[in-house]
């Protein structure tokens, strides 16, 4: 019985783990890129540093990025420009370097936010577009978890989601030994060290894959399950926006105030800056005007919760104070300290945290980052592993037709592990070589991520599945260690610059790329001298001397 049991487990993981591992892989490698969706945004962006004034010649710090005078001239610019608009929104910098970002919407118009950027010390404008147009690592992010394909993106990695939740959990059946195998590797064996890396990098991220697995089908319960949501709230934005409200974790809605058609003056913003941070005690980072120019004009004022005090709690919502536009007056503060007990609401929130790694500063976005890349390996070893084991069998034993379809099997292979790859660093190339100012360029280099993903399945089919994997692998890392050279030649911009100017994120993007590169170099000088031991052993004897020779 104990047997049978296993043994059913055991086809269990095998066909879940094959069927939806193809596309795991490309799902858990694009989640991994998106920890660091922010410094890929920003190295896609390319936009310059704004480190010297050249008339004042006073450097752009952070400290003197938020103050009441670069909120003054956004505002007064706003006014000329966007007086009739639904909402004003002011970013200030929240790096040395970065530029004030200012966003509008027309009242009136279902159209996206039209936006400017201005110096934050001079307060002049900035050219636009300021940066280069992208999805950024939004689009890893987005096709992590639905695949660019709305609505039915969501049901099909939700379903493959539940598929590797049973794989993990059969697969913890079946290996009975797996935490005495996490401490055996024995290379150059074939079949047995495609196992023993996928135990040893299966038993390391564990808890990490149950986690962020689970989480991730949790923090989507309205999608996969909106039926209890529809018999008590309806169906709707409406529905769901007052489904949120409630959700709040302080049981407050943000204040909203109809627009009365009577002129307003906006009051003087330095006071109100001043009493937001006393209120909150963390800086302002957002200032938003709803309404503007009206006599029910609101003023918001928003701050995020960063560094050492954000790394202490799973849960930092952000705090905002709003103030009636007109006189001051305060009319809702939302602290952005987390409550001191744990309430029922809180475990959503807890769940996206814990998946979007809104904690514990960088240090856990590498940790996640890290485990992300072994639990990639540990699917990619999986699909690899299942292949090795079953070639030769089937080509001995049940004929062309099988032999055919474990052909198929092996074009997936690639595609899924190397072609990804290339997929994604091509993502990366097509930023930098597709004009600026190309009409639908965020679309472009979404499609131009597929078809390169599509071209490394045509290659697959068309070349033999040990080339195919070496040519593949030395692609994706002759790409990653090229990246740098194409960004200083299209841009003017290299890691030395970044690091210069403290500008990390961009600069840990480059050396984390050029290391991955390596990486992928290695994986594949070990593929084609792995292919080419194989091949030499099925040589009869004096050709294997003469390649040698060779």
């Amino acid at each position: 019985m104990k047997d049978s049991f296993r043994q059913s487990m055991s086809w269990l993981h095998t066909w879940s783990g094959l069927v939806f591992g193809w596309l795991l892989c490309a799902i858990f490698l694009t989640g991994t890129l998106s920890v660091f969706r922010e410094p890929i945004t920003r190295w896609m962006e390319a936009r310059p540093l704004l480190l010297v004034d050249a008339d004042a010649g006073t450097r752009v710090s952070a400290d003197a990025l938020a103050t009441a005078t670069a909120v003054s001239q956004a505002v007064r610019h706003l006014s000329e420009q966007a007086a009739d608009a639904r909402f004003w929104r002011i970013e200030l910098p929240r790096r040395e370097g970065d530029a004030m970002q200012m966003f509008w919407r027309k009242s009136g118009t279902a159209q996206g936010n039209e936006q400017a950027a201005m110096h934050p010390v001079t307060g002049s404008l900035l050219p636009q577009p300021w940066g280069r147009a992208t999805e950024g690592g939004r689009h890893f992010m987005s096709f992590h978890y639905m695949l660019h394909l709305p609505e039915f993106g969501y049901w099909v990695v939700g379903a493959v989601s539940m598929c590797m939740l049973v794989a993990l959990v059969s697969g913890v059946v079946v290996h009975r030994r797996i935490f005495q195998d996490f401490f055996t590797f024995r290379p150059g064996k074939g079949q047995r060290s495609w196992l023993d890396a996928h135990n040893a990098t299966a038993v390391l991220t564990l808890p990490f894959l149950f986690m962020i697995v689970y989480t991730g089908l949790a923090i989507f319960y309205t999608t996969y399950m909106p039926w209890p949501l529809q018999a008590a709230y309806g169906s709707g934005d409406k529905a769901s926006s007052r489904y949120q409200a409630e959700l709040a974790h302080d049981g407050t809605a943000p204040l909203r105030r109809p627009r009365l058609g009577t002129p307003g003056v906006l009051h003087d913003l330095p006071p109100l800056l001043q009493q937001a941070q006393a209120l909150l005690g963390v800086p302002v980072h957002t200032v938003i005007v709803e309404q503007p120019g009206d006599r029910n004009m609101t003023l918001r004022m928003i701050v995020r919760v960063t560094g050492l005090e954000a790394s202490r709690h799973i849960i930092n919502p952000g705090g905002s104070v709003a103030f009636d536009g007109v006189s001051g007056k305060v009319l809702q503060v939302q602290l952005p300290t987390p409550a001191s007990t744990f309430a029922s609401e809180q475990v959503h929130e807890a769940m996206e945290a814990l998946h979007l790694v809104r904690f514990g500063g960088w240090s856990m976005k590498w940790l996640y980052f890290l485990s992300g890349l072994l639990g990639t390996v540990m699917m990619a070893t999986g699909i690899i592993m299942f292949s090795v084991k079953r070639r030769r069998k089937s080509m001995n034993e049940f004929g062309a037709a099988t032999a055919g379809m474990y052909r198929v099997v092996e074009w997936l292979n690639v595609t899924a592990v190397a072609g990804i790859c290339v997929a994604c660093i091509g993502y990366f190339y097509l930023n930098r070589l597709l004009p600026a100012d190309m009409p639908g360029r965020i679309t472009w280099e979404i499609r131009g991520f597929l078809l390169v993903w599509l071209i490394t399945l045509l290659h697959a089919m068309a070349r033999p599945p040990a080339r195919a994997w070496v040519e593949q692998l030395w692609t994706a890392a002759a790409l990653c260690l090229c990246l740098p050279l194409l960004n200083g030649l299209t841009t003017g911009q290299h890691v030395g610059r970044y690091l210069m100017a403290s500008d990390w994120p961009r600069a840990g993007l480059e050396i984390t790329v050029m290391l991955i590169g390596l990486a992928l170099a290695w994986a594949a000088h070990r593929t084609r001298r792995g292919w080419r031991t194989s091949a030499m052993a099925k040589m009869p004897q004096r050709h294997a001397r003469a390649e040698v020779q060779a």
